[in-house]
């Protein structure tokens, strides 16, 4: 089964040819792989799955799909599942304890 939240992209960069976004979902706003919407840009709304946008959406359905997740109790969930993935460690290569 698939997952997707819409986001709205705040912020373009690009890293190592790859073109990346910070994109709000209520108050968190993680980095987004933004290669497989070369559409979408600043102030678009997006659909995200496992840290990739997917497709670009209209504010409309962005809104409607929050209205599902919110009637079906799913957005709390979704919402807490994104500031756990913004708290994780960095991927840095970490020291070996001795």
């Amino acid at each position: 089964m698939s997952f997707t939240v819409p986001g709205r992209i705040v912020e373009e960069y690009t890293v190592r040819r790859n073109r990346l976004g910070l994109v709000q979902f209520g108050d968190t706003s993680p980095p987004i792989f933004l290669d497989l919407v070369p559409d979408a840009h600043v102030g678009d709304y997006v659909r995200v799955h496992v840290g990739f946008a997917t497709e670009r959406v209209s504010e409309q359905d962005a809104k409607q799909a929050y209205d599902q997740l919110r009637k079906s109790g799913g957005l709390t969930t979704t919402e807490l599942d994104l500031q756990a993935e913004e708290a994780l460690p960095s991927t840095s290569r970490r020291r070996k304890q001795r």
